[in-house]
């Protein structure tokens, strides 16, 4: 939503809304065009462009079109004129409903954009809406959800009677579009880690084997083949036999996850099946050599130096 509005100047402001509703009062039908020219060359709070406020009140779900481009007005909306102060206060919990579903609106409020300055005060900066959402950052300031701070430049407070509906109805959607987020990062920052020790093993064999050709670097390409590298166990040998597959750590003791298929391909290669264990921190350390764990099967699974634990069951109705 918030990307298809970011292009209008004007979002609005409590005046033009409710002189737009009353044009609506007595039964009148009206389109966005007689809307547009009744409001040309109108200056309301200082402005004369309402490019963004039909747009807006389209997309919150305030009014439709029917066919033949007449402005429907929601049921929930039709009493909207009882007062001004009534109409403001209806259409602000229109906006914050709407764009409390926008993942956008969620970003531009997320934890590191706002702030508590005490108990009774949120503070958020201007920042955070940027350039391409000054326009709602205008609006929500017409609308008094947010003000300007009253010493700190660039830095808005939200309206205190508007916080409880920001902690209960905003907050836990950033929270959790947020932790979202930052799974997506582990997990890319997981792949990226992966990658890296891959490639260390990879240029590791080469030079084990003293740049012999045929070492291939097989994860790329094919994710389902239970190992990352195929190497020589020897030099002379005439044919791929080390299946490596690479887990990669930090800290003194090393750790890793094992997949099913993982397990299979080891059990079925057994000597030929290699685990090299890559400390990330000691990578670039000319003297490092990795942790090589040939029939890992059973010099791990069947070995009591290494603790096992299950982190996953798969459940299935029987």
């Amino acid at each position: 939503m918030l990307k298809e509005l970011k292009q209008y100047e004007n979002l609005g402001t409590p005046k033009y809304f409710w002189e737009f509703f009353r044009l609506f009062k007595d039964g009148s039908s009206w389109t966005g065009e007689t809307v547009s020219e009744h409001f040309f060359n109108k200056i309301i709070d200082d402005k004369m462009i309402f490019d963004g406020c039909i747009p807006l009140l389209l997309h919150t779900g305030i009014i439709s079109f029917d066919t033949d481009q007449q402005i429907l007005i929601s049921t929930e909306y039709r009493n909207i004129t009882r007062s001004e102060g009534f109409c403001q206060q209806k259409l602000l919990e229109g906006f914050l409903n709407a764009f409390q579903k926008d993942e956008e609106f969620i970003t531009i409020f997320k934890d590191t954009h706002y702030d508590y300055l005490s108990s009774k005060s949120i503070v958020i900066n201007r920042s955070a809406f940027g350039l391409p959402y000054s326009n709602l950052r205008k609006l929500l300031q017409a609308f008094d959800f947010l003000r300007p701070h009253p010493t700190i430049n660039n830095t808005y407070i939200i309206n205190p009677r508007k916080k409880k509906y920001f902690e209960e109805k905003i907050v836990p959607k950033i929270r959790k579009i947020m932790g979202i987020e930052e799974l997506k990062k582990q997990l890319k920052q997981q792949e990226l880690n992966g990658e890296e020790a891959e490639k260390y093993v990879l240029s590791y064999e080469k030079s084990r084997l003293n740049g012999k050709d045929g070492i291939e670097w097989i994860a790329p390409y094919d994710s389902a083949a239970g190992f990352d590298i195929l190497s020589y166990h020897d030099q002379d040998d005439d044919e791929n036999n080390r299946f490596i597959e690479v887990k990669s750590y930090t800290g003194i003791k090393p750790y890793f996850y094992w997949t099913k298929n993982e397990m299979k391909k080891a059990k079925d290669r057994g000597y030929d099946y290699a685990i090299y264990l890559v400390c990330r921190e000691r990578m670039n350390d000319d003297t490092y050599h990795p942790i090589i764990i040939h029939d890992p099967f059973s010099n791990i699974l069947e070995s009591e130096e290494w603790a096992k634990e299950i982190d996953k069951y798969y459940i299935t109705s029987l």
